[in-house]
This record gives structure tokens, C-alpha cells and sequence, in this order.
């Protein structure tokens, strides 16, 4: 890739962040010598965005670090229809007030990598329900819907895979890339914005857009799509063996958030460095040649300044020294995560299995009588090898807690209310 003028499009791409870019050298002339704006889109189909999304915050973090216009875009419009690309099935549809609960919690997250104001650099959260939802049908299909080839759209490949697949594709779904394409251009009017930016899912969606533009007479206008990545497996990013990695504190901890950067595989460490934190690029280079048992320094960097960046360096900080406490020192730290139960029930005896599931280490009791059976099961640090064995207050610890542990890596803290 050629050597980019505008600080922006060349810190993107040494940090490994660019998968495709319409007119690069139109774009980085625009980045060099104009203040820009520039949106990603986001599904508010659940209350947090997960750990898959943080590629796309981090591009408009260094957006805004590099001096220009970051502009988050809630799809509380968009979201009532559901993004098809890629997907088997048709999504879930969900009502207004669904819609408008997700994206308020969603929006916590980013004031986190974002300042938000009435500045030039300040970035934006809009709304394309704003726009979308007054539209009236009639003009908008006369105004809008000339300018959409039938035949083009059902090239694409989003369209093409679900059916190919002789998966159903509803009309409602159809009208999605005509929905996003429309935004570009609104927020083009609206906003002066000139780059679309998204995960290389949304490229065609994307050039839809900008065709949009053309025929609509706004300026020029520009894509750049980031790679979708897997962990060096091949798992996909954003999931974990217990589910998705909620970048919401209320959905994870500061502490779990933190033991899934930690278990980050060695060939993907320098690589996340660079994506997921703002370190300098020397640095990184230094923490990715650290190997042998030294490469678990590096994850623990890692760990604590994507940490950092979502949660606070206290946070961090604090969930690094209980992982220190519980792994290297087999004390019971008093921030591992924490669930009660009922002190009647304790007395009473409760399944060890039972336990599990409550404590949320396990999905159901046969899972973990499955973990029993592999030898993975302890209390208080002892292993446990009775999948019948019954829990009772005469297992807590001097400290008045039990200590859950699956393997080596998760624990639990259950107290007693």
C-alpha cells in the first residue's frame, strides 16, 4: 500500500486497520487538507455492543486523535428492518421501545474512547430513526428508489449467499441497502460527512452509497473497510467458550473483559496490540518479539490497555492484581466476580452442580457434570471429582465464601445473603 500523507489514513494502515479504500489518493488529499467526517454505523440488536465491534470504535478514536469528526450512527431506523448481509436467516424484529432501550445503553460505551461536543473535532451520535421513520413511501421510493438497480443489488454478494443458499430473503430485508445507502446521503446533507467506514462486510452497502451520492448530487464521497478478523484459529472475535464479550460493565466485568484479552493466542498478540490499544507502534514491536513464557507479559499488557481504554486504568489495574493474586499467588482476591446466594439455601445443601449453573460457569447441570468428569471442577481450591456432592455453609472459607473454580482460568466468588 502506498505511503499515506493525512496522519490518519497512515496510522490506519501501519496498525493493520484498512481492507479496501475507494480513490486512496483522493481520500488521503481530503484527510490531509480538510477537518473530515466520517461515520460507522451500529445495530442496536442487543443493550451492548460486543468485543467484535471494538475495531470499529478504535477507528473513530484515532479519527478524533488525528483531528477530525468522528460520528457514531445508532441505526434506531435501520434496526427496525435488520441488517441481511451475510446472515442465514432473517433477524429478529424488535419493537420501537426495544430499539430505543439498546441504544441507550449502547451509547455508555463510547464517551469512553470519544469526546463528544459542539467543536469541530467533536465527535457525534445521531440517529438515522431522525430521518428514516418521517419518510413518506411514495416519494421516498419515487426520489430515492429510481436510482437502485434490481439486477445490481442482487449481485451483491450478501444477497447472492442467502440465496444461493435457497434461504428466504424478505422484501423488508431487500430495503435494507437502499436504507443505509440513504444515510450516506443524509448525513452527507446534514452533516458534511464524506467517509463511510465498516468491517469489509459492508463494502458493497457501502459503494451503493456512494452511488447514491453521485446521482443525488452531494459531494464526492468515500469508503474504507476494515478486515473482519479471526483469532489465529479461527475463532471469531467477540465470542467466547461462555458467549459474547459485552463491552457493557452492567453485562461484563471489568475483571472477565480482562481474562479474554489475557487468553489472547500467541500469534495474535502484536497483532491486537496495534488494533486494540493506542501504544506506540515501537512498543508493540518490542512486546511482539517477547517469546517463550515472556510472550504472557505481553498478553498482560495487552489485557490491561484495552482494559484501560473501555473500563479506566483503575479498573484495569484492579482486575490485573486479582488475576496476580488469584494465579500466581492462589489467594482469594476480593474482586473476582460475585454472585450470592440465599443463606437458607446454603443451609439447606445445594448440588454442586446446581451451584455451577448458578454461579453462570456452566449452561446446565450436565455441562457440568461434563467439567466434573474432566477432572476441571474445584471448590476452594480443592478438586472435585463427586458430581453428586452437596454444598453446604460448612464449606465456607474463614473469609465466609465459597471459591468456584473451572479449570485455571475462571473463578468465582459465591457469598452468602
Amino acid at each position: 500500500m502506498s505511503a499515506f500523507k493525512s496522519d490518519f489514513l497512515r496510522i490506519l494502515s501501519e496498525r493493520g486497520f484498512v481492507h479496501q479504500m475507494s480513490d486512496e489518493s483522493g481520500l488521503d488529499k481530503l484527510f490531509a487538507t480538510e477537518t473530515v467526517s466520517a461515520y460507522i454505523g451500529f445495530d442496536p440488536t442487543a443493550p451492548s455492543l460486543h468485543a467484535g465491534g471494538l475495531i470499529q470504535i478504535m477507528m473513530l478514536y484515532w479519527m478524533q486523535q488525528t483531528g477530525h469528526r468522528p460520528i457514531a450512527l445508532m441505526g434506531g431506523g435501520t434496526g427496525m428492518v435488520g441488517d441481511p448481509s451475510f446472515k442465514d436467516e432473517a433477524r429478529k424484529l424488535m419493537t420501537t421501545d426495544t430499539i430505543q432501550s439498546n441504544i441507550d445503553s449502547i451509547k455508555k460505551v463510547f464517551s469512553n474512547y470519544l469526546t463528544f461536543g459542539e467543536g469541530p473535532c467533536d465527535a457525534l451520535m445521531v440517529n438515522n430513526a431522525d430521518w428514516l421513520r418521517p419518510l413518506n413511501y411514495l416519494e421516498f421510493l419515487r426520489d430515492v428508489g429510481q436510482h437502485f438497480s434490481v439486477n445490481r443489488m442482487l449481485s451483491f454478494d450478501s444477497v447472492k449467499l442467502r440465496l444461493d443458499r435457497e434461504h428466504s430473503l424478505s422484501f423488508l430485508e431487500f430495503n435494507y441497502m437502499i436504507l443505509q445507502a440513504y444515510d450516506f446521503v443524509e448525513l452527507s446533507k446534514r452533516y458534511g460527512v464524506r467517509l463511510q467506514m465498516g468491517g469489509s462486510d459492508q463494502w458493497g452497502n457501502i459503494v451503493n452509497g456512494i452511488d447514491l451520492g453521485h446521482r443525488m448530487n452531494t459531494p464526492q464521497l468515500y469508503a474504507l473497510t476494515s478486515p473482519l478478523l479471526t483469532t489465529a484459529s479461527g475463532a471469531k472475535m467477540g465470542k467466547s467458550l461462555n458467549g459474547a464479550v459485552w463491552l457493557n460493565a452492567d453485562m461484563l466485568s471489568a475483571y472477565d473483559f480482562w481474562q479474554y484479552w489475557r487468553n489472547t493466542e500467541d500469534a495474535d498478540v502484536e497483532r491486537f496490540l496495534k488494533l486494540y490499544t493506542a501504544l506506540p507502534l515501537d512498543e508493540v514491536a518490542r512486546l511482539g518479539k517477547l517469546g517463550g513464557s515472556e510472550i504472557n507479559d505481553a498478553k498482560k499488557v495487552l489485557a490491561t490497555e484495552v482494559t484501560a481504554m473501555l473500563h479506566g486504568r483503575e479498573a484495569a489495574e484492579q482486575a490485573a492484581e486479582t488475576a496476580r493474586k488469584t494465579f500466581e499467588e492462589g489467594a482469594f482476591a476480593d474482586t473476582l466476580p460475585t454472585v450470592e446466594i440465599a443463606q437458607d439455601e446454603l443451609q439447606a445443601g445445594i448440588g454442586l452442580l446446581a451451584l455451577f449453573v448458578t454461579a453462570g460457569l456452566a449452561g446446565s447441570n450436565g455441562e457440568a457434570r461434563r467439567h466434573v468428569q474432566g477432572g476441571a471442577v474445584r471448590l476452594n481450591d480443592t478438586p472435585v471429582s463427586d458430581e453428586r456432592r452437596m454444598v453446604t455453609t460448612a464449606d465456607l472459607t474463614a473469609d465466609g465464601v465459597l471459591k468456584l473454580s473451572l479449570g485455571k482460568k475462571k473463578h468465582i466468588l459465591v457469598r452468602p445473603a
